[in-house]
């Protein structure tokens, strides 16, 4: 993974409640709308990533794109037939915050994983806790995984990670948390 520019990668999204950033946000949905419809389905909003956006890094993270997605269009009811399976323009801002977030969760979750299996082992974790701790502060390493690791399946898979990071307010030492809200 290339060095995060998370500078350029707040500038990209515009989640401020401020006029311009509301405005940034329509022209943004009309972009990645590519039917019109006024609905973003997953394949929209992926294909929007790397074409508007143009953050590869975050194209790459497909996780991320799929969890902000699942979130985002469960945020609010919908009010049309098929909408809860789509993101629509109110519920367009919370999914650039998500996005934003479960990236951040993700480039976590792949410094841990070194050995790139989509998963982190035991050891990679025990390996990893100095950096983790600087995330989300003190923790004993077997206990947490074991917390973590809510399947039983030996190791931490992304989800699972995600779940507990939210918990833990996971936030990485090295990226820039100064955007507009």
């Amino acid at each position: 993974m290339s060095e995060i520019d998370w500078a350029a990668i707040n500038e990209k999204l515009p989640i401020g409640r401020d006029p311009e950033s509301k405005e940034r946000r329509k022209k943004m949905f009309s972009d990645f709308d590519v039917n019109g419809n006024r609905l973003l389905s997953l394949a929209e909003v992926d294909k929007a990533t790397r074409d508007v956006l143009k953050i590869d890094d975050m194209y790459d993270a497909k996780g991320a794109i799929s969890h902000a997605f699942k979130i985002a269009k469960n945020c609010t009811k919908s009010k049309r037939e098929v909408g809860d399976d789509y993101i629509e323009f109110r519920e367009f801002r919370f999914f650039l915050l998500s996005l934003r977030q479960y990236f951040e969760y993700g480039v976590a979750f792949r410094r841990i994983d070194v050995n790139k299996d989509h998963k982190i082992s035991l050891v990679e974790f025990k390996e990893a806790q100095s950096n983790i701790e600087k995330w989300v502060g003190k923790i004993d390493a077997e206990e947490e995984f074991r917390k973590i690791d809510t399947n039983g399946g030996g190791a931490i898979l992304f989800d699972e990670f995600c779940r507990w990071a939210i918990k833990k307010n996971l936030d990485l030492a090295d990226d820039v948390d100064d955007f507009a809200m």
